[in-house]
């Protein structure tokens, strides 16, 4: 570990590159950078950046699929204190508009596949900002500026990443996130056994946690990282055995598809030492096939943009598929030693007996310093400036181990009773012709609101409504069950695979309805 009580991205990227100059970092497409390469690199474009007239505090934002230059800039902007704004490329060009405005970089950096999600600019904005085409125009930018490192140190206090949420839930925040708080990625990466050795597979996007922040860990460690343009489960499998991957991060859904990648039980996957799953929860039925095909350790991870990351774990030994500690599958773990944890009742405020749901709470000093430009969303997330109020129900037990129940905002209230849809879906991951399942709530005249299931089903399976509804309700309390069940050829998704169920009930419409009657 560095002897920087709260070291920078630049000075984790500094000692490596003084350290291990040839080893390499970065492997991307046909291309690998050494930790060298990488630091000079991204002096030369820090250097440039200065030239276009950014500052300590100004943004840089980037609009691009994954791509080799995403860490270059993140740690480009470190060395010089600005902030790198990371945008979702799956959002319309109104929303990319909305969210540059917010956070007024002084530099773009786009691809061109992206380049039309600028179409919606204010003229006014555009005006304030360079925009800088990555290809042969970002080369040249960085071609011609000197390679000497522009040696800004960073204070754990200033914020490195914007990060703007997903907008599940609403309109996305910009989250500030501080040298400080991803400083903590460097002790999550030697938690997760990485080193000079390990081999990162990077699939999630980097304008998400799950990319930037996870994806810097074996970075941070000495260890080399291979980052993919986007999601592809083949693609995936064929990395692992083609780079000898010894770590990797994906969402259930992806895990799920990987599993049904042709070929991926004949596949050459010895070298997976651990994988990691987390941003929603997977389930038992699923974690189960996925332990029995990949052969690795697994952890389940709990964080979110807010927090820096990861916050929580369950660990390799706790996944016990079978015996009386087999319960744990459907945890999250344990917080960190460097984190504190509150389930609290969201109406008064106070503390809940352990095995009660409430609101989870958060202290750390990876939380994030709060909302760009939003005081009041800041105030209302951070009480008393320190605990960070997740919106998650979840329970503890005595033991401390958190269970996550699903979002307060997606409970469904009916006729007084509170249901949470990962239940429901958990089971029904459980059904052979289920391939991927939704539960939403939808208003009902007597009940004020009851569960419906949206499926998809495996190719060439077939099931009614009525077979599902009455598969769940052999397993869950009969209040619990889905009243409707409607089918879907695909869920709405964002980047990073999280389920969007704001835009899944706004799809009811044209889904193929088959309510049970």
């Amino acid at each position: 570990m560095s002897s920087t009580p709260h070291p920078s991205y630049a000075q984790i990227l500094r000692r490596h590159a003084s350290e291990r100059a040839s080893a390499p970092a970065l492997t991307f497409g046909e291309h690998t950078w050494s930790f060298g390469q990488l630091h000079e690199f991204s002096s030369r474009m820090g250097q440039a950046l200065q030239a276009k007239g950014v500052e300590e505090g100004d943004r840089v934002a980037l609009l691009t699929k994954n791509c080799a230059e995403c860490f270059e800039l993140m740690f480009a902007c470190n060395k010089i204190g600005a902030i790198l704004a990371g945008l979702n490329w799956r959002l319309s060009s109104h929303e990319i508009a909305a969210i540059v405005s917010d956070a007024a970089p002084k530099v773009l950096v786009v691809s061109a596949e992206e380049e039309p999600l600028l179409a919606h600019l204010p003229a006014e904005v555009a005006a304030q900002i360079h925009i800088v085409r990555l290809g042969a125009e970002y080369d040249a930018l960085r071609a011609s500026a000197p390679a000497q490192d522009p040696g800004h140190e960073g204070q754990p206090n200033e914020v490195a990443l914007l990060l703007y949420t997903s907008g599940t839930t609403g309109l996305p925040k910009g989250v500030m996130i501080t040298n400080e708080g991803i400083s903590y990625t460097e002790r999550l990466g030697e938690a997760w056994g990485m080193g000079t050795h390990s081999v990162n597979l990077v699939a999630m996007p980097m304008f998400h946690i799950g990319g930037c922040g996870y994806g810097t860990s074996t970075m941070t460690r000495g260890g080399h990282t291979v980052l993919l343009r986007e999601v592809n489960p083949a693609v995936i499998v064929s990395c692992i055995s083609r780079h000898r991957v010894t770590h990797l991060f994906l969402v259930p859904t992806v895990v799920q598809s990987l599993l049904q990648v042709d070929g991926v039980s004949q596949a050459d996957l010895s070298s997976l030492e651990l994988l990691m799953y987390g941003a929603a929860p997977m389930g038992d039925v699923l974690l189960r096939k996925a332990m029995a095909m990949l052969r690795c350790r697994f952890i389940q991870a709990y964080g979110m943009t807010e927090t820096s990351g990861t916050v929580s774990v369950l660990p390799p030994e706790d996944h016990e598929p079978e015996g009386p500690r087999s319960r744990l599958l459907n945890s999250v773990g344990r917080a960190y030693p460097w984190v504190q944890l509150r389930v609290v009742d969201p109406t008064s405020l106070s503390d809940v007996a352990p095995n009660q749901v409430g609101e989870l709470w958060i202290k750390s000093r990876m939380v994030m310093k709060g909302y760009w430009h939003q005081p009041k969303e800041t105030a209302l997330a951070l009480i008393d400036g320190e605990w960070l109020r997740t919106g998650d129900a979840a329970y503890l037990d005595e033991e401390g181990y958190i269970f996550l129940f699903d979002r307060f905002k997606d409970m469904i209230i009916s006729g007084g009773e509170n249901i949470y849809p990962a239940e429901i879906e958990n089971v029904l991951n459980g059904h052979p012709s289920v391939r991927e399942v939704a539960v939403i709530g939808v208003p009902h005249e007597k009940w004020g609101e009851t569960p419906r299931a949206v499926i998809v089903l495996r190719p060439n399976q077939t099931a009614t409504p009525e077979e599902l509804i009455a598969f769940t309700r052999e397993r869950l309390a009969h209040y619990k069950c889905p009243s409707s069940v409607v089918f879907a050829d695909a869920l709405p998704r964002n980047a990073s695979g999280k389920l969007l169920k704001r835009e899944l009930r706004r799809l009811q419409t044209d889904l193929r309805s088959g309510d049970a009657q």
